[in-house]
């Protein structure tokens, strides 16, 4: 009975990988929530992968009965049986710290804009997305921090310009497209741009290089109309251009493209930590540098990250540095989806992943 009853695996499977997913998402969040507060105060970040999750189960049963009969004179009859069965799970959990050249292509490296920018496609708010991960726009600038002050810094004309693409996002007269074609001087947006047989980033000849083109759909509402022509006016675009080319870099190279100066994931966490609540008597201390203002018609951090000597019961993440605790709050929306934007962006970035430690599972 206890043979056939028994499933083992696949019933644990149904348990187990939702459990294991739960965890392992759990202490992403709770790692990358933990670098922007390491960031802060200087201390350097450590990024630690979770490699393999090996799950071994083992059972082991056994049956055994019998019937004694006696004579009608003596003790009744009587059944007996015994039986046992034993579980155990050892599940194999491999970790690998990125170092050197891993480091380097996954924390380092800024992203490409033609790897940010798809991410709008599928509902990402683009003014957050940019707020995060631009460091620059057609050099209107997004730097803030401690070199720009204890005020903050950056352009008012930025935050403006994401104001208006959110609103044509919103609108859907605003997308994003992704080909594999060269550039031509026939394009749509009326640019004088010659054939360009080599990519803007890395110069190589290959037809599979991706190009990113920011569209605007045309449409008959006039108030549309008047913000896709405030967008071209703030990126330098042709009046009448419907589409222009994303580029990388500080500043355009030809007429009706768009560059974007974008970061690193180093850079995006320096920045949200930058704008994280930390106690005065650390500021007053010298331990670490005051947190920054918005700018323009910015009103809060894209990741508000509280502190305190104990984090509440229902928040996000939160995590315990040198005996005082910073969370994101549950009810925070607007933080918790920018905090997902920053995970997708770390798993959209690891371009480079070790090999892991070889494990030998014995069979039988």
């Amino acid at each position: 009975m206890l043979n056939g009853c028994l499933a083992l695996g696949p019933r644990q499977m149904q348990h187990d990988q939702l459990a294991y997913s739960r965890a392992l998402g759990e202490t992403q969040k709770r790692e990358m929530l933990l670098n922007i507060v390491r960031l802060r105060y200087a201390d350097p970040p450590t990024f630690l992968d979770t490699t393999q999750v090996i799950a071994g189960y083992s059972y082991s049963r056994s049956v055994s009965g019998g019937y004694y009969g006696y004579p009608a004179s003596a003790v009744s009859n009587y059944l007996f049986g015994q039986g046992s069965l034993s579980m155990a799970e050892n599940p194999t959990i491999t970790y690998q710290p990125l170092t050197g050249q891993q480091y380097a292509e996954n924390i380092i490296r800024p992203i490409s804009p033609t790897v940010i920018m798809p991410l709008s496609l599928g509902g990402m708010p683009i003014d957050t997305l940019l707020r995060l991960t631009a460091q620059s726009i057609d050099g209107l600038s997004n730097v803030r921090g401690i070199g720009a002050g204890p005020f903050g810094g950056g352009s008012v004309r930025f935050y403006l310009l994401l104001h208006d693409l959110r609103q044509l996002q919103s609108a859907g007269v605003m997308t994003v497209r992704i080909t594999t074609e060269e550039p031509s001087s026939n394009s749509s947006g009326g640019s004088s741009r010659a054939n360009n047989k080599k990519s803007s980033t890395d110069g190589d000849n290959n037809s599979n290089i991706e190009h990113a083109y920011l569209v605007l759909t045309p449409t008959s509402d006039s108030s549309l109309q008047a913000i896709q022509g405030e967008v071209r006016r703030l990126l330098h675009l042709d009046s009448t251009a419907q589409e222009a080319e994303i580029v990388y870099g500080p500043y355009p190279k030809k007429i009706g493209q768009i560059a974007i100066l974008t970061r690193s994931m180093l850079a995006m966490l320096t920045q949200l930590s930058y704008e994280m609540e930390v106690p005065e008597a650390d500021i007053r201390a010298g331990r670490t540098p005051p947190t920054i203002g918005q700018v323009g018609i910015e009103n809060r951090p894209e990741v508000q990250i509280h502190s305190g000597p104990s984090a509440p019961n229902h928040n996000y993440a939160a995590v315990d540095y040198k005996g005082r605790w910073y969370w994101i709050d549950d009810s925070d929306f607007q933080s918790k989806e920018a905090f997902t934007m920053v995970q997708v962006l770390s798993a959209l970035a690891a371009t480079s992943h070790g090999a892991g430690a070889v494990v030998t599972i014995p069979a039988g």
